[in-house]
């Protein structure tokens, strides 16, 4: 595949891919793969922000089943010289190496900057961010630790990965049924992490992050943006950048 007018940077989040059943499930993974390919023409490269799938956990010779058509078109796309990023969220963090060693994707577990023709992204998924939400932190550093991923290896997949999809159910009221609603800038956790962060490093133009499930465009300080970006069950929605400007869309 020719690289020369591949200069777009895309960027999605939150598939949530196995809720809330397989057949929607894989309805909307066919979009998404849709959209991947649309896009391969002029990407230079993807970032996939976390909660890619609703649930996932490698055991050393098992993974889910299922997701085969998302994974065969990173696949192509990495072999094709367009690099692929994902970060895991809050219900994928038990990717491990499977995807980079598979698929020739990068993995990263917390946030990261990254320079684009001059401008500044504190790229990642957003769970765990700013003052709020203390029994989830602590539930993540839990689920985060070795101790408890060697635990759950040892339970067989038939049965661990049943558990896993029925406490994962346990979330999707916020995922799948209920509609989220914005709190005012005061009152979301993400936009208190970004005001006080472009005070420590003024440098940020863009804070792009997923988790929240809802498409954001919010000022920051003097000049930084905060894009959140959505969600590919109501939403379908992802932010390109051109080089010079980044915008929120969304497909189809």
């Amino acid at each position: 595949m020719s690289q020369s007018n591949n200069n777009k940077i895309y960027f999605a989040s939150d598939f949530h891919l196995g809720a809330p059943n397989a057949e929607e499930s894989l309805k909307r993974e066919k979009k998404i793969v849709q959209w991947l390919d649309e896009i391969k023409v002029d990407a230079k490269e993807i970032y996939l922000v976390g909660d890619i799938f609703d649930f996932w956990f490698e055991y050393k010779t098992v993974i889910p089943r299922g997701f085969v058509r998302l994974q065969g078109k990173i696949a192509e796309l990495t072999d094709n010289g367009i690099p692929i990023h994902i970060f895991t969220g809050n219900h994928d963090m038990w990717i491990f190496d499977y995807l980079p060693k598979e698929l020739g994707v990068s993995l990263y577990r917390d946030n990261i900057v990254k320079d684009f023709n001059g401008k500044k992204f504190l790229i990642g998924h957003g769970d765990g961010l700013g003052p709020g939400d203390r029994n989830y932190k602590m539930l993540k550093g839990f689920f985060a630790s070795k101790l408890c991923q060697w635990a759950f290896a040892r339970i067989h997949p038939n049965f661990g990965i049943g558990i896993a999809n029925a406490w994962s159910r346990k979330s999707r009221k916020s995922n799948i049924d209920y509609d989220e609603v914005f709190h005012g800038e005061e009152k979301e956790d993400l936009i208190i992490f970004c005001n006080e962060y472009i005070k420590k490093d003024p440098i940020i133009d863009y804070f792009i992050f997923g988790h929240r499930h809802l498409p954001l465009e919010i000022n920051i300080g003097n000049k930084a943006k905060y894009i959140n970006l959505g969600e590919w069950i109501k939403f379908n929605s992802y932010a390109v950048f051109d080089g010079e400007k980044l915008e929120l869309k969304k497909y189809k």
